[in-house]
């Protein structure tokens, strides 16, 4: 069985001592942190499969520990917040957080979107690479089994959702998906509660491409219909 370590960043002792118990039961090696520089300090000292952070912590904010981990680590990150504003979930799907949750919460929710990240995470980190887990389209270059992408030979680090929206288009590439239909299979949920989910990681995989290329964007959008790799 392979070893999951999920870090619980939280200030909230009550909130984070409820949700690492919860977390253990399951079967989950868990470690609680309190403040920012405290989950940095442990992300640097330990191997991590999931975190779950809260936007509003002391001495580092959630925003900038967000930052921190995603210059290094692909680890999926679930946000913790009590802001239900949009502006809120877009700054931080927009930051890299795979999924958002506002407060309060119910415990059995959040137990389902970390077991649903855990697994995709898990699954894509399996086994060896083998020639068919090499997608490849003009500059394009998805490894499978490392999540990197390649353009011109430089390899960029998407987060998962990132990975799978590129790879679902990758493996269809004259095929136009709608939002709904990239959220099925991203999410792996039947319905979507806000598109702008969506939106905002095309967006991002987006502006990672385009850094590394003079060519047009490689995603483009199908005005009233979605999204497909261009021409």
């Amino acid at each position: 069985m392979i070893k999951v370590n999920i870090l619980v960043v939280e200030d909230d002792k009550e909130i984070n001592y409820l949700i690492s118990s919860y977390l253990k039961k399951e079967g989950y090696n868990v470690q609680c942190s309190f403040d920012g520089v405290q989950a940095i300090e442990k992300l640097e000292n330990e191997e991590y499969q999931l975190v779950i952070l809260d936007l509003m912590l002391p001495k580092l904010s959630g925003g900038e520990v967000l930052l921190k981990i995603r210059s290094k680590y692909t680890i999926p990150v679930i946000i913790l917040s009590a802001k239900d504003e949009q502006t809120d979930k877009i700054f931080g799907l927009e930051l890299g957080a795979d999924d958002y949750m506002t407060k309060p919460f119910e415990i059995g929710e959040l137990l389902a979107r970390v077991k649903a990240q855990l697994r995709r995470y898990i699954e894509f980190n399996k086994g060896e690479v083998k020639e068919n887990e090499i997608l490849e389209y003009e500059e394009l270059i998805l490894n499978l089994s490392t999540y990197k992408l390649t353009v011109k030979g430089i390899d960029i680090t998407l987060t998962a959702k990132e990975f799978e929206i590129l790879k679902l288009f990758m493996q269809y590439p004259d095929k136009v998906f709608t939002k709904s239909q990239i959220f099925n299979v991203v999410w792996q949920e039947e319905y979507m509660t806000d598109e702008n989910t969506v939106m905002v990681h095309i967006s991002r995989l987006r502006n990672k491409i385009n850094k590394n290329t003079e060519k047009h964007e490689y995603i483009k959008t199908v005005w009233g219909i979605g999204y497909k790799l261009s021409d």
